[in-house]
Protein backbone atom coordinates (compact mmCIF):
# COMPACT_ATOMS: atom_id res chain seq x y z
CA UNK A 1 0.00 0.00 0.00
CA UNK A 2 1.30 3.09 -0.68
CA UNK A 3 -0.27 7.11 -0.47
CA UNK A 4 -0.97 8.46 -3.50
CA UNK A 5 -1.12 12.42 -4.03
CA UNK A 6 -0.91 15.33 -6.65
CA UNK A 7 1.46 17.73 -6.57
CA UNK A 8 0.62 21.17 -8.39
CA UNK A 9 2.99 24.49 -9.02
CA UNK A 10 0.01 26.61 -9.91
CA UNK A 11 0.95 27.69 -12.98
CA UNK A 12 -1.19 29.99 -14.53
CA UNK A 13 -0.60 32.60 -18.42
CA UNK A 14 -3.03 34.51 -20.09
CA UNK A 15 -2.29 32.46 -23.23
CA UNK A 16 -5.17 30.93 -24.80
CA UNK A 17 -3.85 27.53 -24.91
CA UNK A 18 -4.08 27.61 -21.17
CA UNK A 19 -6.98 26.87 -19.47
CA UNK A 20 -5.68 28.70 -16.20
CA UNK A 21 -4.92 32.70 -16.94
CA UNK A 22 -5.10 34.26 -13.82
CA UNK A 23 -4.05 34.20 -10.24
CA UNK A 24 -7.91 33.76 -9.26
CA UNK A 25 -8.08 30.86 -11.95
CA UNK A 26 -5.07 28.67 -10.52
CA UNK A 27 -6.57 29.08 -7.09
CA UNK A 28 -10.26 28.00 -7.90
CA UNK A 29 -9.35 25.07 -9.90
CA UNK A 30 -6.52 23.98 -7.19
CA UNK A 31 -9.36 23.74 -4.21
CA UNK A 32 -11.68 21.77 -7.21
CA UNK A 33 -8.75 19.39 -8.02
CA UNK A 34 -8.69 18.51 -4.58
CA UNK A 35 -12.37 18.09 -4.62
CA UNK A 36 -11.96 16.10 -7.65
CA UNK A 37 -9.07 14.33 -5.93
CA UNK A 38 -10.65 13.48 -2.78
CA UNK A 39 -13.91 12.01 -4.93
CA UNK A 40 -11.38 9.79 -6.62
CA UNK A 41 -9.51 8.42 -3.75
CA UNK A 42 -6.71 10.04 -4.12
CA UNK A 43 -4.51 10.56 -0.59
CA UNK A 44 -2.82 13.70 -0.82
CA UNK A 45 -3.24 17.05 -2.30
CA UNK A 46 -0.41 19.14 -2.14
CA UNK A 47 1.38 22.53 -3.79
CA UNK A 48 4.47 23.80 -4.34
CA UNK A 49 5.29 27.43 -3.24
CA UNK A 50 7.00 30.50 -5.18
CA UNK A 51 7.58 34.05 -4.65
CA UNK A 52 7.81 36.93 -7.00
CA UNK A 53 6.52 34.22 -10.01
CA UNK A 54 2.93 34.01 -11.66
CA UNK A 55 2.11 30.64 -9.31
CA UNK A 56 1.27 29.55 -6.03
CA UNK A 57 2.78 31.89 -3.16
CA UNK A 58 1.31 31.98 0.14
CA UNK A 59 -0.09 28.99 0.66
CA UNK A 60 -2.51 29.04 3.64
CA UNK A 61 -5.45 30.49 2.34
CA UNK A 62 -5.32 28.11 -0.49
CA UNK A 63 -5.44 24.83 2.31
CA UNK A 64 -7.83 26.45 4.70
CA UNK A 65 -10.55 26.68 1.72
CA UNK A 66 -9.61 23.20 0.30
CA UNK A 67 -9.78 22.32 4.33
CA UNK A 68 -13.44 23.42 4.72
CA UNK A 69 -14.42 22.10 0.95
CA UNK A 70 -13.24 18.58 1.85
CA UNK A 71 -13.04 16.00 4.91
CA UNK A 72 -10.97 13.27 4.04
CA UNK A 73 -7.79 13.94 1.83
CA UNK A 74 -4.31 15.01 2.73
CA UNK A 75 -3.69 18.90 2.29
CA UNK A 76 0.40 19.97 1.66
CA UNK A 77 3.01 21.43 0.42
CA UNK A 78 5.55 20.87 -1.40
CA UNK A 79 7.84 23.29 -0.28
CA UNK A 80 7.57 26.44 1.50
CA UNK A 81 10.38 28.20 1.19
CA UNK A 82 11.61 29.18 4.99
CA UNK A 83 13.76 31.90 3.62
CA UNK A 84 10.88 34.01 3.23
CA UNK A 85 8.77 32.89 6.23
CA UNK A 86 7.91 34.59 9.76
CA UNK A 87 8.06 31.75 11.97
CA UNK A 88 5.43 32.79 14.84
CA UNK A 89 2.68 34.16 11.89
CA UNK A 90 3.70 31.27 9.92
CA UNK A 91 2.36 29.34 12.83
CA UNK A 92 -1.04 31.22 13.38
CA UNK A 93 -1.30 30.67 10.06
CA UNK A 94 -0.40 26.69 9.95
CA UNK A 95 -2.87 26.19 13.38
CA UNK A 96 -5.43 27.76 11.79
CA UNK A 97 -5.81 25.57 8.54
CA UNK A 98 -4.68 22.76 10.17
CA UNK A 99 -7.38 22.90 12.80
CA UNK A 100 -10.08 24.21 9.74
CA UNK A 101 -9.19 21.05 7.98
CA UNK A 102 -9.45 18.91 10.40
CA UNK A 103 -6.03 18.27 11.56
CA UNK A 104 -5.03 17.08 7.86
CA UNK A 105 -1.93 19.39 7.40
CA UNK A 106 1.22 18.27 6.01
CA UNK A 107 3.15 20.68 5.55
CA UNK A 108 6.29 20.78 3.19
CA UNK A 109 8.86 23.55 4.61
CA UNK A 110 12.33 23.34 2.73
CA UNK A 111 15.63 25.69 2.24
CA UNK A 112 14.15 26.75 -0.77
CA UNK A 113 15.22 27.06 -4.36
CA UNK A 114 16.60 29.43 -6.47
CA UNK A 115 13.86 31.78 -7.28
CA UNK A 116 12.97 34.34 -9.92
CA UNK A 117 14.38 37.08 -8.40
CA UNK A 118 17.82 38.07 -6.35
CA UNK A 119 17.61 37.52 -2.94
CA UNK A 120 14.09 37.76 -2.68
CA UNK A 121 13.94 38.07 0.99
CA UNK A 122 15.21 40.67 1.34
CA UNK A 123 12.08 42.58 -0.06
CA UNK A 124 10.45 40.38 2.75
CA UNK A 125 12.76 41.75 5.81
CA UNK A 126 15.21 38.97 6.21
CA UNK A 127 18.74 39.22 6.17
CA UNK A 128 20.76 36.67 7.36
CA UNK A 129 23.32 38.77 9.38
CA UNK A 130 26.87 38.76 9.79
CA UNK A 131 29.13 35.37 9.08
CA UNK A 132 25.79 33.61 8.26
CA UNK A 133 24.43 31.94 4.98
CA UNK A 134 20.74 32.47 3.51
CA UNK A 135 20.83 28.81 4.18
CA UNK A 136 21.68 28.76 7.86
CA UNK A 137 19.01 31.55 7.81
CA UNK A 138 16.20 29.30 6.52
CA UNK A 139 16.99 26.65 9.08
CA UNK A 140 17.44 29.35 11.77
CA UNK A 141 13.38 30.01 11.25
CA UNK A 142 12.70 26.42 10.57
CA UNK A 143 14.45 25.68 14.11
CA UNK A 144 11.70 28.89 15.57
CA UNK A 145 8.58 27.59 13.94
CA UNK A 146 9.16 24.17 15.58
CA UNK A 147 9.39 25.05 18.72
CA UNK A 148 6.68 27.44 18.30
CA UNK A 149 4.59 24.72 16.96
CA UNK A 150 5.29 22.43 19.97
CA UNK A 151 3.15 24.80 22.01
CA UNK A 152 6.45 26.88 23.80
CA UNK A 153 5.11 29.12 26.05
CA UNK A 154 7.28 32.72 26.01
CA UNK A 155 5.61 35.95 25.92
CA UNK A 156 5.04 37.74 29.08
CA UNK A 157 1.44 38.79 29.86
CA UNK A 158 0.44 42.42 29.82
CA UNK A 159 -0.72 43.11 33.55
CA UNK A 160 -3.01 44.91 32.52
CA UNK A 161 -4.62 42.93 29.20
CA UNK A 162 -7.64 43.20 27.04
CA UNK A 163 -8.93 40.31 28.11
CA UNK A 164 -8.16 38.14 30.78
CA UNK A 165 -5.47 35.70 30.04
CA UNK A 166 -4.64 32.32 31.56
CA UNK A 167 -1.88 31.80 34.14
CA UNK A 168 1.52 31.74 33.08
CA UNK A 169 3.38 33.05 29.91
CA UNK A 170 1.75 32.93 26.61
CA UNK A 171 2.20 30.95 23.15
CA UNK A 172 0.90 31.72 19.86
CA UNK A 173 -2.79 31.19 19.54
CA UNK A 174 -4.26 28.83 18.03
CA UNK A 175 -2.56 26.00 18.72
CA UNK A 176 -3.10 22.54 17.11
CA UNK A 177 -1.51 19.91 19.63
CA UNK A 178 -0.81 17.36 16.42
CA UNK A 179 0.93 19.59 14.10
CA UNK A 180 4.83 19.07 14.57
CA UNK A 181 4.48 15.84 13.92
CA UNK A 182 2.82 16.44 10.17
CA UNK A 183 5.86 19.13 8.89
CA UNK A 184 8.49 17.47 6.51
CA UNK A 185 11.49 18.73 5.10
CA UNK A 186 12.64 19.31 1.27
CA UNK A 187 15.82 17.46 1.27
CA UNK A 188 18.01 17.76 -1.88
CA UNK A 189 21.04 16.11 -0.13
CA UNK A 190 22.23 13.50 2.22
CA UNK A 191 23.85 15.85 5.06
CA UNK A 192 20.37 17.51 4.99
CA UNK A 193 18.40 14.45 4.84
CA UNK A 194 20.20 12.99 8.28
CA UNK A 195 19.37 16.91 9.48
CA UNK A 196 15.53 16.64 9.03
CA UNK A 197 15.82 13.10 10.81
CA UNK A 198 17.40 14.42 13.82
CA UNK A 199 14.97 17.20 13.92
CA UNK A 200 12.00 14.86 13.68
CA UNK A 201 10.89 15.37 10.28
CA UNK A 202 9.24 13.89 7.50
CA UNK A 203 11.23 13.46 4.62
CA UNK A 204 9.85 14.90 0.90
CA UNK A 205 12.46 14.47 -1.63
CA UNK A 206 11.59 15.91 -5.09
CA UNK A 207 11.76 15.06 -8.71
CA UNK A 208 15.81 16.80 -8.45
CA UNK A 209 18.84 15.92 -5.92
CA UNK A 210 22.80 16.96 -5.64
CA UNK A 211 24.86 14.58 -7.61
CA UNK A 212 26.50 13.26 -5.13
CA UNK A 213 27.66 10.15 -6.79
CA UNK A 214 26.95 9.97 -10.18
CA UNK A 215 24.57 7.26 -9.61
CA UNK A 216 21.00 7.04 -11.62
CA UNK A 217 18.67 9.33 -9.53
CA UNK A 218 16.21 6.86 -8.17
CA UNK A 219 19.80 5.06 -6.69
CA UNK A 220 20.60 8.13 -5.51
CA UNK A 221 17.26 9.17 -3.64
CA UNK A 222 16.64 5.46 -2.83
CA UNK A 223 20.38 5.76 -0.68
CA UNK A 224 19.09 9.61 0.56
CA UNK A 225 16.17 7.51 1.68
CA UNK A 226 18.25 4.83 3.91
CA UNK A 227 20.60 7.41 5.03
CA UNK A 228 17.68 9.24 6.52
CA UNK A 229 15.89 5.92 8.21
CA UNK A 230 19.53 5.07 9.74
CA UNK A 231 19.42 9.15 11.19
CA UNK A 232 16.16 8.51 12.33
CA UNK A 233 16.71 5.69 14.23
CA UNK A 234 19.71 7.02 15.37
CA UNK A 235 18.33 9.64 17.24
CA UNK A 236 15.70 7.38 18.93
CA UNK A 237 12.51 8.93 17.12
CA UNK A 238 9.53 7.05 18.85
CA UNK A 239 7.22 7.01 15.82
CA UNK A 240 7.33 5.81 12.34
CA UNK A 241 8.48 8.42 9.83
CA UNK A 242 6.66 9.49 6.56
CA UNK A 243 8.89 9.45 3.35
CA UNK A 244 7.31 10.85 -0.05
CA UNK A 245 8.92 11.22 -3.67
CA UNK A 246 7.70 13.39 -6.64
CA UNK A 247 7.73 12.18 -9.70
CA UNK A 248 5.99 13.06 -13.37
CA UNK A 249 3.88 10.11 -14.42
CA UNK A 250 1.35 9.96 -17.47
CA UNK A 251 -0.79 6.68 -18.26
CA UNK A 252 -1.59 6.78 -22.12
CA UNK A 253 -5.24 5.31 -21.92
CA UNK A 254 -6.48 7.55 -24.72
CA UNK A 255 -5.63 9.73 -27.39
CA UNK A 256 -5.67 13.05 -25.60
CA UNK A 257 -3.49 11.32 -23.17
CA UNK A 258 -1.15 10.82 -26.39
CA UNK A 259 -1.74 13.68 -27.93
CA UNK A 260 -0.34 15.57 -25.01
CA UNK A 261 2.72 13.40 -23.54
CA UNK A 262 2.91 10.51 -26.16
CA UNK A 263 6.20 12.07 -28.05
CA UNK A 264 7.84 12.54 -24.02
CA UNK A 265 11.36 12.09 -24.95
CA UNK A 266 12.50 12.66 -21.19
CA UNK A 267 13.34 9.38 -20.41
CA UNK A 268 16.64 9.65 -18.73
CA UNK A 269 17.99 11.89 -15.93
CA UNK A 270 19.34 14.70 -16.87
CA UNK A 271 22.24 16.72 -15.34
CA UNK A 272 22.50 20.52 -14.45
CA UNK A 273 23.14 23.35 -12.27
CA UNK A 274 21.10 24.64 -10.08
CA UNK A 275 23.63 27.51 -8.92
CA UNK A 276 27.49 28.55 -9.99
CA UNK A 277 28.06 25.54 -6.59
CA UNK A 278 25.31 22.63 -7.09
CA UNK A 279 25.51 20.17 -9.85
CA UNK A 280 22.26 18.74 -9.55
CA UNK A 281 20.20 15.43 -10.99
CA UNK A 282 16.80 15.78 -12.50
CA UNK A 283 15.04 12.62 -12.45
CA UNK A 284 13.29 11.24 -15.74
CA UNK A 285 9.28 11.66 -16.57
CA UNK A 286 7.16 8.36 -17.16
CA UNK A 287 4.75 8.18 -19.84
CA UNK A 288 4.04 5.00 -22.12
CA UNK A 289 0.97 2.58 -21.73
CA UNK A 290 -0.35 1.23 -18.59
CA UNK A 291 1.91 -1.85 -18.93
CA UNK A 292 5.10 -0.18 -19.74
CA UNK A 293 4.60 1.93 -16.81
CA UNK A 294 4.10 -0.56 -14.45
CA UNK A 295 7.17 -2.04 -15.18
CA UNK A 296 9.38 0.96 -14.89
CA UNK A 297 7.68 1.94 -11.81
CA UNK A 298 8.31 -1.15 -10.01
CA UNK A 299 12.05 -0.73 -11.41
CA UNK A 300 12.11 2.74 -9.64
CA UNK A 301 14.18 2.07 -6.29
CA UNK A 302 13.24 5.26 -4.92
CA UNK A 303 9.45 4.78 -5.31
CA UNK A 304 9.85 1.65 -3.44
CA UNK A 305 11.14 2.61 -0.41
CA UNK A 306 8.94 5.74 -0.34
CA UNK A 307 5.62 5.19 2.10
CA UNK A 308 4.12 8.09 -0.15
CA UNK A 309 4.19 9.21 -3.54
CA UNK A 310 3.07 13.06 -5.24
CA UNK A 311 2.49 12.96 -8.82
CA UNK A 312 2.98 16.44 -10.67
CA UNK A 313 0.00 17.71 -12.27
CA UNK A 314 0.06 19.72 -15.63
CA UNK A 315 -2.56 22.07 -13.68
CA UNK A 316 -2.92 24.27 -17.09
CA UNK A 317 -4.63 21.30 -18.84
CA UNK A 318 -7.95 21.91 -16.67
CA UNK A 319 -9.37 20.19 -13.88
CA UNK A 320 -11.14 17.63 -15.60
CA UNK A 321 -7.92 16.31 -17.85
CA UNK A 322 -5.73 16.25 -14.25
CA UNK A 323 -8.63 14.42 -12.70
CA UNK A 324 -8.49 12.18 -15.49
CA UNK A 325 -4.69 11.69 -15.29
CA UNK A 326 -4.75 10.76 -11.66
CA UNK A 327 -7.75 8.37 -11.92
CA UNK A 328 -6.01 6.51 -14.78
CA UNK A 329 -3.19 6.13 -12.02
CA UNK A 330 -5.59 4.85 -9.84
CA UNK A 331 -7.33 2.60 -11.63
CA UNK A 332 -4.76 1.16 -14.15
CA UNK A 333 -1.29 1.37 -12.18
CA UNK A 334 -1.50 1.46 -8.38
CA UNK A 335 -3.52 -2.35 -8.03
CA UNK A 336 -1.27 -3.83 -10.38
CA UNK A 337 2.26 -2.39 -8.47
CA UNK A 338 0.51 -3.04 -5.14
CA UNK A 339 -0.27 0.69 -4.18
CA UNK A 340 -3.88 -0.30 -3.64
Amino acid sequence: MKNIGFLSFGHWTPSPHSQTRSARDALIQGIDLAVAAEELGVDGAYFRVHHFARQYASPFPLLSAIGARTSKIEIGTGVIDMRYENPLYMAEDSAAADLISGERLQLGISRGSPEQVIDGWRYFGYDPGDNASEADMARAHTETYLKIIEGAQFAEPNPRPMFPNPPGKLRVEPYSETLRDRIWWGSSSLATARWAAGLGLNLQSSTLKNDENGKPFHIQQREQIEAYREAWKEAGHVREPRVSVSRSVFALVNDEDRRYFGLDRQTKDQIGNIDDQTRAIFGRSYAAEPDVLVQELAEDEAIQAADTLLLTVPNQLGVDYNAHVLESILTHLAPALGWR
